[in-house]
């Protein structure tokens, strides 16, 4: 597909004229006006230095929302790994100094939860261990795995697909198509 180079001007200022709504869902978002204001700031600036990345003719609202509310779930997430990890301090000061393992955070699941884990397979089992239990990042487990954020992604929705047929109660069982 053939795309016409964006001219950087009409780029940042259509990008600019979006302020208000940017603004509005990164309020409606923080619940903050500093965070709110600071999100924007953020979101503007990774538009414009991924412009590029943005295709001619489609929405550029659209595209705009999308990272303020992309950036707004990493920095939540963020946050919520520091909390964590101060109040695993707070509890041993010297636990910053054991290694954050996988196998260490399984030992709070239970076992059929173990066990459905198990079974599934060995590429579907890892990104799930990364993503939803060691609640690592999408790019970080696919850095770690070494293939591409897209394949962490799909890889995630079909282990926890398997893992919902294989934890569901014999009656809730969904029927086969």
């Amino acid at each position: 597909m053939l795309t016409m180079p964006i001219s950087t001007d009409s780029f940042a200022r259509d990008l600019c004229a979006l302020r208000p709504d940017l603004r509005a869902r990164a309020l409606r978002l923080t619940r903050d006006e500093a965070r709110a204001e600071d999100l924007v700031q953020d979101a503007i600036e990774r538009a414009l230095r991924f412009r590029e990345q943005f295709q001619p003719g489609t929405n550029l609202k659209s595209w705009a929302q999308t990272i303020v509310f992309s950036l707004f779930v990493t920095g939540w997430r963020r946050r919520r790994r520091e909390r964590d990890a101060v109040r695993s301090l707070a509890i041993d000061p010297c636990s910053w100094t054991a290694q954050d393992d996988a196998v260490a955070e399984l030992r709070d699941l239970s076992p059929k939860v173990k066990r459905a884990l198990e079974e599934l397979p060995s590429s579907f089992r890892d990104v799930v261990l990364m993503v939803d239990v060691a609640e690592r990042s999408y790019r970080d487990a696919a850095d770690a795995l070494g293939v591409p954020i897209g394949t962490v992604m799909s890889r995630l929705h079909r282990a926890r697909r398997q893992l919902a047929v294989s934890l569901a109660e014999p009656a809730e069982q969904p029927l086969a198509a």
